[in-house]
């Protein structure tokens, strides 16, 4: 039987982080696998948990609830049917959990999965953000929380530490609450068990034909690279993707990464150096270059309101070696 966790969290609060971390803590003996879902439709988070010794399946472009939940049953399925002894399910930060944790307990399921803890992350900073303490699936997301992660605790001012502080006291139905940084958790709290709860409806509705204004641009008659857009819940997502003979200047992306006036960048992309790894959370910046280069140079950005993609667009394409 597998045994299954959902690592839920609003964007930014370090999913892909904790799970890169219990991944590398994973038992040598034990075969694990991870089902991620991405708001944006290029897909990220594939590339950054791809060769870390689990089987994985991704799912972009929207949130596991939407479309009747057919995208996770398909790629569940998939997943279960090569027996693994733990599963990671990690939604979309703008993802209601309500929906998934119903599938996962269905009768269907219950000789194929142990469904434990669900986990959900907390950055204290986020706290005093008037925009993401009104969101419905912030909220909702802790109120499905079995365990609290307090993440980015190396982060946190006095003032964060108290908001957290004042919010736990405020906390119903109480549950454990657990502060690190990085995503730092021991192995243990996996095999925390799960307790069903009733939880609200989820009232927004992520479109399953997200919008898509430019498929791909061509460059001396082949397809160089593509772009894809998406919307929905109150947030908008443009993502690009080009091809393995498209390398990037490393200094000049990064520039332009810090610079871009948005909420949240991720990015696998292919340098002279090899693969550059980017994670940007409001100013926050996190970067590491690995020396063998990934299949194709892939990034997106995801934005509160509507941005100027085709401005964005314009100085990222400078950021090419020529």
């Amino acid at each position: 039987m597998t045994r299954v966790n959902l690592i839920t969290g609003f964007l930014g609060s370090g999913k892909t982080t904790l799970l890169c971390h219990l991944l590398a803590a994973r038992p040598p003996e034990e075969k694990w696998a991870v089902l991620v879902n991405e708001f944006g439709e290029i897909g990220i988070d594939g590339a950054l948990l791809a060769d870390r010794g689990a089987t994985l399946k991704e799912i972009p472009g929207g949130c596991l609830c939407c479309v009747n939940g057919l995208p996770m049953q398909v790629g569940l399925n998939i997943l279960l049917k090569s027996k693994p002894d733990r599963l990671l399910i990690e939604p979309t930060g703008l993802g209601h959990p309500r929906q998934v944790l119903q599938m996962l307990s269905a009768p269907v399921y219950q000789a194929w999965l142990q469904l434990n803890a669900t986990l959900t992350l907390l950055d204290a900073r986020q706290l005093s953000d008037p925009r993401i303490l009104a969101n419905e699936n912030f909220r909702d997301q802790l109120a499905a929380a079995d365990m609290i992660i307090a993440n980015k605790r190396d982060c946190w001012g006095e003032e964060d530490r108290q908001r957290l502080a004042d919010w736990q006291q405020q906390m119903q139905p109480l549950r454990p609450l657990i502060q690190t940084e990085f995503g730092q958790i021991p192995l243990s709290l996996l095999d925390t068990p799960y307790q069903p709860r009733d939880l609200p409806l989820p009232h927004h509705h992520h479109p399953s034909n997200p919008t898509s204004d430019l498929a791909a641009l061509r460059l001396d008659g082949e397809a160089r690279w593509r772009r894809a857009l998406n919307h929905g819940q109150g947030y908008s997502a443009c993502g690009w993707i080009f091809d393995a003979d498209t390398r990037f200047d490393s200094s000049a992306l990064l520039e332009w990464v810090r610079q871009a006036p948005v909420d949240r960048i991720k990015g696998v992309m292919r340098t002279k150096e090899g693969t550059l790894r980017i994670n940007r959370q409001a100013n926050e910046l996190q970067s590491e270059t690995l020396p063998s280069p990934p299949s194709d140079s892939r990034i997106e950005i995801i934005h509160f309101q509507q941005a100027d993609w085709n401005r964005l667009q314009s100085a990222l394409l400078k950021c090419r070696l020529r």
